[in-house]
């Protein structure tokens, strides 16, 4: 079983920076692609980026070039670095590893842009 955790949410005002981490237990990390996914309230829940286990990086277009994704697999860790945020940005965003067909989902931390 593979828990996932989520930290570095927050509140900011809009044009500021935060870093998302989620924390990964178990041994499949390294060969897992993980991904962060956003849910704004009365939205569905939407891909913000990915990174498989070799590097590959995909980006929802509304994020590329403010965000970044990226990982230690030394510490089972995945990040996100969040620049120029918008209040459009305001969401919970969620941890997500994928190994195979196999999906496992953190609980979430809260991200509130102002503006």
């Amino acid at each position: 079983q593979v828990q996932l955790v989520e930290s570095g949410g927050g509140l900011v005002q809009a044009g500021g920076s935060l870093r998302l981490s989620c924390a990964a237990s178990g041994s499949i990390f390294s060969f897992s692609t993980m991904g962060w996914y956003r849910q704004a309230p009365g939205k569905a829940r939407e891909l913000v980026a990915r990174i498989s286990s070799g590097g590959t990086t995909t980006y929802a277009d509304s994020v590329k070039g403010r965000f970044t994704i990226s990982r230690d697999n030394a510490k089972n860790t995945v990040y996100l670095q969040m620049n120029s945020l918008k209040p459009e940005d305001t969401a919970v965003y969620y941890c997500r590893l994928e190994n195979g067909a196999i999906y496992y989902w953190g609980k979430g931390t809260l991200v509130t842009v102002s503006s």
